[in-house]
Parts: structure tokens; sequence; C-alpha cells
């Protein structure tokens, strides 16, 4: 399992931020982390596609799933009716899932190579043949925050940001009524939750483990804003949703 994870995850992220700060003099790791943060969004991109048009569609959908759930009382049965009627309009409701799995391990990949890793030493027998050393690492990003120690101002940026991006993608918190069943009163504290305690949470993760951890964070909830926009707009010109 370790050499699974060091040869599919560690070991390519290591060379490919090694790479870029060969092949970009000027850049910082700080940069290098920006620039890579980037790559790696756009190669989930096809993933990141499905989950927010499997969350639009369900969405879409709603009226028909608050049906199946009256008609069926019995868990069993609404639960293989909803998970039928998923399989009807093509939806795979576990696709966000499935690209929360993915980020972890890059998330805990740049924690060790940043703060076991002992950069901005390099371990030359981790480097694949193309990759050379740099002549220097510059460990500070854009001249003032050393990555490698923690920094409350990106920790904070990484709890605004994924404020925003959770305030963006989730629908909007359902309005309490005057008699609200557990499950809408379920549904809406677990909604609060996520909206406002997530990002609590963010901050002091990122600030507790190493800045790298923040500046990721930061640009992975930027990337993921711009690109909800983009799919948003593509699929309502599409017509698709």
């Amino acid at each position: 399992m370790i050499s699974m994870y060091h040869t599919l995850i560690y070991d390519p992220l290591y060379n490919g931020l090694i790479f870029l700060m060969d092949v970009i003099p000027w850049a910082d790791a700080g940069v290098a982390v920006i620039i890579f943060t980037i790559l790696v969004k756009l190669i989930l991109f096809p993933l990141s596609y499905r989950s927010v048009k499997t969350q639009l569609e369900m969405k879409r959908i709603e009226p028909e799933l608050n049906a199946v759930k009256q008609k069926y009382t019995d868990k069993q049965e609404q639960a293989r009716a909803i998970m039928a009627l998923y399989k009807e309009k093509g939806i795979n409701p576990f696709s966000g899932f499935f690209l929360i799995l993915i980020q972890l391990p890059i998330i805990f990949a740049l924690y060790s190579i940043f703060y076991n890793g002992g950069l901005p030493s390099v371990h030359g027998e981790l480097l694949y043949s193309f990759v050379a050393i740099p002549d220097f690492i510059n460990m500070k990003f854009i001249g003032l925050v050393d990555i490698a120690k923690k920094s409350i101002i990106l920790s904070l940026l990484a709890g605004a940001t994924q404020y925003f991006q959770i305030r963006y993608s989730m629908p909007i918190v359902p309005k309490k009524t005057e008699n609200p069943t557990f499950k809408d009163d379920l549904a809406r504290t677990m909604s609060l939750q996520m909206r406002y305690m997530l990002p609590v949470v963010v901050f002091f993760i990122s600030y507790g483990i190493s800045s790298v951890i923040a500046l990721y964070w930061t640009v992975s909830n930027l990337f993921a804003i711009g690109q909800e926009l983009y799919i948003r707009k593509t699929l309502k010109n599409n017509k698709t949703i």
C-alpha cells in the first residue's frame, strides 16, 4: 500500500514540483505549487465536470425525488426507488465523493514533501531520469512567506475561499418551517455546518500543518469557483441542464 502511494501519488508530485522549479528558474516554491495545483486541477477537470453536472441534475429532479420519498415510507424500499431513479436519469450520486477521495492523498503528499521531504534539499534518488536537480530552491513565496512554515494570512485565505466556494456550490439553506421534521432539521443543520464550520476547520488544519497546504487549498478553492462558473455557463448554453 505504501509502495503504491509513493508510485502513484508522492513520487509524481515530488518530481513535478522539482521539475517546475528547474525549468522555471524565477519561480519560487510557492509559485511552483500554484502552477502545479492548476495542472492537477486541469487533469481532474473531467471528474469535476461530472460532479458539478451531477449536482445540477440532482437539483433538477428534486421534485421527483420528493415524490419517491413520499410514496415509499419504508427506508429500504425508498433507497431502492431513489437509486432506480438515479439509474434511469443516468446520475451517479457518488461522483463528488470520488473527487474528494482523490484530493486527500494529494494534500497529504504535499505536506510530506514540504515537511518531511526536507525541501529545499532534494532527494535525487526519488527523481525520474529526465528531472534535474535545480541549482537553487527559493522557499519564500513572493519573497515574503516561507511556505514550509505556518502562515496565518494564507490560512485565513484558505478558510475564506472555502467559505465562498461552499456558498456558491451548495444549495441555499432551507428556511426553518413552523413544524419542521427531524429530517428537515438535520438537513438544515448539516447545511449550516458545512457552510460555516468547514471554513473554520480548513483554517485550523492549514495553519496547524504548514502554509503550503493553505496555499494549495486557496488555489484549489479559487479554481473550483471559476470552474463551477464555467461549467454552469457551458451546460446552460448547451441546454444540458
